[in-house]
């Protein structure tokens, strides 16, 4: 008889994604909430990165379904990097972008079946009237390609600590990586000050945990100013251990250029979002390092906290190549 090796089994990682399916505007007055939800380009990297060698956990703040925004499927995010000249690429001749930039094509596609792999028929937002035209006549067939898989089970994140805590239970945040959170704009909505959040950010900081977050998702860290004691109760905890640390964003520039000329526009209307996260995480106490550039890749890693943050697609692949590193 040949004896067979064992296969050794998987490493961990949690993943944090918004539940949020729309985006609250603070101008124009009394307009409707847009349709959002996380970007996958900023989550499908590190599942093709880390599939072979971890087992996902997923779980979003209230444990409810999150939503992929469609507008995080524009082909020239997929140029991560060179998302400037994919950009321009596009504006220049709009209708043949996607037959000459097949690269970019195959790259969302692949990213779908991650999607389809590991979130199975995750709703979609709506197409907003600047969405990408090439994106918003893509919706179906992206919605097409999901449809019929498996959805996982999203942990909330109160269940997350409440199982932690538990010594019966088998899920132990220490077993874990890293944590991930993905960006987009929904991790505004129920990403910021939530002490279930700052529970998880804590414990992963006493079980040397690594943090990763990525674009909007680094709002995050403004709940590393909570704890949820035994009882479930949550305190102030306001000298707690990320206070001035380096991390980066989307800037405000940034946003208010998208606001300006980009999907969250809306026609014929000054739109302005409730806050903006780089104000936000300075106002807590972070030392916010934000790219000139609000399109140019910027990644910081802060080695003594375990976090690292970086500023939206365009920085997803050199992200990933250091999410690796800092895991080993």
């Amino acid at each position: 008889m040949i004896d067979t090796p064992a296969r050794s089994p998987k490493r961990k990682a949690l993943i944090v994604l918004s539940s949020a399916h729309d985006l609250p505007l603070s101008e124009p007055a009394g307009h409707r909430p847009l349709s959002t939800g996380f970007f996958l380009i900023e989550l499908a990297q590190v599942l093709k990165a880390f599939g072979d060698t971890h087992e996902f956990t997923f779980c979003t703040p209230d444990g409810t379904e999150p939503q992929l925004d469609i507008n995080g499927l524009s082909l020239p995010f997929m140029a991560t990097d060179r998302f400037s000249t994919a950009l321009v690429s596009q504006m220049l001749a709009p209708k043949s972008f996607a037959r000459r930039r097949p690269d970019l094509v195959a790259r969302r596609d692949a990213e779908l079946r991650l999607a389809a792999q590991h979130l199975g028929d995750v709703p979609l937002s709506q197409s907003l009237p600047n969405t990408d035209p090439e994106v918003a006549a893509f919706r179906d067939e992206a919605a097409r390609s999901l449809a019929g898989f498996a959805k996982p089970d999203y942990l909330s994140a109160k269940t997350v600590v409440e199982r932690h805590r538990d010594p019966d239970d088998a899920l132990s945040l220490a077993d874990f990586d890293f944590i991930h959170f993905p960006g987009g704009h929904a991790p505004m909505v129920d990403f910021r000050d939530s002490p279930w959040l700052g529970e998880i950010i804590h414990l992963a900081h006493e079980h040397e945990v690594v943090l990763s977050l990525i674009c909007h998702a680094p709002i995050a860290m403004t709940s590393a100013a909570f704890r949820v004691d035994a009882s479930g109760a949550p305190r102030a905890v306001p000298d707690h251990p990320f206070r001035g640390a380096k991390l980066t964003t989307v800037s405000k520039f940034g946003e208010l250029i998208a606001l300006t000329t980009n999907y969250p526009k809306i026609p014929g209307k000054k739109t302005r979002l409730p806050y903006y996260i780089d104000e936000a995480l300075t106002a807590s106490g972070y030392d916010v390092r934000l790219a000139l550039n609000p399109a140019a890749a910027k990644v910081v890693w802060e080695p003594h906290l375990r976090l690292l943050t970086s500023n939206g697609p365009y920085s997803m692949d050199l992200h990933a190549t250091q999410l690796r590193e800092a895991v080993g």
